[in-house]
């Protein structure tokens, strides 16, 4: 029986709460077996949770500014801008508007390689509702909802460089196939908006969009992109009062529009039948921006090792992520894989060899110093060029013609004490794909680790012998290149051989056109530490990952040094060293040459890159770099200006801030 306690007379009541928990205290003291309080065990956390979160953490955020960015008032950037640095100056369309410019000459825009959209017209199962969806450019949504099933219908044939069996992936087709990349991220929108702003329309621009990932002739094979644009550069000279048109090619667009030049005065059925004076009578002026005329280097890594410097940072930041087997899903592996069934690619392997990029012991740009490039502007071009030799000898030599090295040690060594065994009779070893690669083919497999060895131990890597080693590690891509490509120097460029296609890309085995009053440009920022040649290492997993991979680890201590992170840079736009956009305007095609026998007007306009000031400014109006640069105030005025009438000397000349000059009389080129 339960005791009945009283209260004292002069002791405070108590709630009902407070008698209830003195009971239960009470119940509890009396019984021999309390009850047990049972806690739930947390869940584990596991990493794939983490990689979750964390992608889901990176588009919130991503959504959220975007969304915030589009919802502020469109004057509140300028408005903190301007209160920050001061007042802007007017976009190029608004001042030359303001001078009574005019449009008067047809523009065509060709887009480079990966800046065009491409949609989806027939696809396998995994692909069913992207009909005429966006597999690249847009929101790239389809990556992270099927990554197999986008991998798999953007690569090509890899036996004939075309379309799969049972897949269609065709060019977006109007400016929308490239005025933006990616929401947010314009391409070529800012040059579309301020030639609109005096008096340009749909009707007086083109985008030339085309498949980048086939080689330039099947394009025309394929779609016949080559055509088209034959026919719509005649429809608006003829339709805007027989005055030519403007070309304005962008970076891989500079080469794909020099095939094109060759191909529509070229007989048929190989090229488009336009006579030798096409070219005179329908192009006033070649405005190329961020060319790569002689190719780049990053070519070379990107083909090797499906890398270039940002993959081996991102490697020094997290090693090993890149190459784990995530989800099932080995990144590097289907990128190579994916991307070595592009055929434009190998347009883009440096041409010209040991003559333009250097040998062992020599390059162009030896004796470049970062950050103490002196500026120079046409008057000057050819006048105070030793101002750095004083420097010279205080800074370790760099060989920038060895594009390739195998260990830091290698790439400073004297060439005579380096010891090395040749690879190119090497019988290829055991295979190297076992059952954990997931049936993740790449030529890598084929090679073997006796392969694998050969190149290692051939330890230095020049422009003479990279073709050599890229056919000796990826034979059935570059069997398909060498038939679409090439990369030497003409000795007689009237040998019947050069008449072929595969040589029309090339600046140094083909004559630009018959069209002496036709001018060419070459636009390009400058002021970037550029990729220029490599440090490489064996990967530590090479039984399933790529077994070679840029040595992050390599590093210089020193100020001012080219090389970082595995990587040595020279002068350029962070993708194009300004020996491969200038060579050819300043010494190859200058002048009357044997590439340019009619001699047509070269001008070169360089950009000194200047970073945005502030967030809010995007992605700057001064910008050097290689996309960027598309929104250069002063590029799009250039551009804008020739577009009205005007011509090269009417700008101003040539425009130089590089030592292009001085590196362009260093290349010995019969002319």
């Amino acid at each position: 029986m339960a005791l009945i306690r009283r209260r004292k007379p002069n002791e405070p009541s108590k709630t009902s709460v407070q008698r209830e928990e003195e009971e239960e205290e009470e119940d509890n003291s009396k019984n021999k077996y309390p009850k047990k309080s049972y806690k739930k065990s947390k869940p584990k956390w596991s990493c794939l949770d983490n990689c979750c979160w964390f992608v889901g953490c990176i588009c919130v955020t991503w959504w959220v500014l975007l969304f915030l960015y589009n919802v502020m008032p469109a004057s509140f950037p300028q408005y903190v801008t301007e209160a920050i640095t001061g007042p802007m100056p007017d976009p190029p369309g608004v001042k030359l508007r303001k001078e009574g410019l005019k449009a008067k000459h047809p523009v065509v825009f060709v887009p480079g390689i990966v800046t065009g959209g491409l949609e989806l017209w027939e696809g396998h199962q995994c692909a069913d509702g992207l009909f005429r969806k966006r597999l690249w450019g847009g929101a790239f949504g389809e990556v992270y909802r099927r990554p197999l099933c986008w991998v798999e219908h953007m690569s090509l044939d890899n036996e004939t460089g075309l379309d799969p069996p049972g897949i269609r992936v065709r060019p977006v087709c109007g400016l929308v196939a490239a005025d933006y990349f990616a929401p947010g991220y314009f391409v070529w929108a800012v040059l579309i908006a301020n030639l609109a702003r005096i008096g340009y329309e749909e009707k007086t621009m083109y985008m030339a969009s085309y498949d980048w990932r086939l080689s330039f002739q099947n394009t025309e094979v394929r779609d016949q992109t080559l055509s088209r644009i034959k026919s719509n550069i005649e429809l608006m000279v003829a339709t805007n009062g027989g005055n030519k048109a403007v070309i304005i090619p962008h970076s891989m667009g500079a080469l794909y529009f020099l095939h094109f030049m060759k191909w529509v005065e070229a007989p048929a059925p190989m090229g488009g039948g336009g006579g030798p004076d096409w070219c005179a009578k329908h192009i006033k002026a070649v405005m190329n921006i961020g060319g790569p005329f002689l190719g780049v280097p990053k070519a070379v890594s990107g083909l090797f090792s499906a890398e270039a410097k940002d993959i081996a940072v991102a490697r020094a930041i997290a090693p090993g992520v890149l190459d784990k087997d995530l989800f099932g899903f080995q990144t590097m592996q289907h990128i190579m894989r994916m991307s070595r069934t592009w055929d434009s690619t190998m347009s883009m392997i440096p041409k010209g060899g040991a003559t333009i990029w250097g040998d062992l012991d020599w390059s162009p740009e030896e004796g470049y110093v970062p950050g103490k490039r002196k500026q120079k502007n046409a008057d000057t071009q050819k006048a105070s060029q030793d101002g750095l030799e004083s420097n010279i000898s205080q800074i370790k030599r760099t060989n920038y013609g060895r594009i390739i090295s195998f260990g830091k040690d290698v790439a400073e060594a004297l060439s005579s004490d380096i010891e090395r065994i040749d690879f190119r009779d090497a019988v290829k070893g055991q295979s190297v794909a076992n059952t954990s690669c997931r049936d993740v083919w790449t030529e890598y497999h084929d090679m073997g680790f006796g392969g694998i060895k050969a190149v290692a131990e051939y330890k230095v890597y020049t422009a003479g012998s990279i073709l050599d080693l890229l056919h000796f590690v990826a034979p059935k891509m570059m069997e398909r290149g060498s038939a679409h490509f090439s990369y030497g120097i003409a000795d007689d460029l009237d040998n019947p051989k050069y008449q072929h296609y595969k040589y029309w890309s090339n600046p140094l085995e083909t004559k630009l056109p018959n069209a002496p009053e036709m001018e060419i440009f070459s636009l390009y920022g400058v002021g970037i530490p550029t990729e220029r040649s490599y440090v490489y290492k064996l990967s530590p997993s090479a039984e399933c990952a790529i077994p070679f991979q840029i040595d992050s680890s390599a590093d210089e201590q020193y100020e001012d040094s080219c090389l970082k992170g595995g990587v040595y840079t020279v002068d350029g736009d962070e993708t194009v060293p300004v020996l491969s956009s200038g060579f050819m305007c300043a010494k190859g095609w200058r002048g009357k040459t044997r590439f340019n026998p009619s001699g047509s007007q070269m001008f070169i306009r360089e950009y000194d890159h200047s970073p945005p000031t502030n967030l809010l400014e995007g992605r700057g109006t001064q910008s050097g770099a290689h996309v960027d640069i598309m929104g250069n105030f002063a590029l799009i005025e250039d551009i804008m200006r020739v577009a009205a009438g005007a011509t090269g000397e009417e700008l101003g000349g040539d425009q130089v801030y590089s030592d292009i000059f001085k590196w362009s009389e260093k290349i010995h080129l019969q002319l």
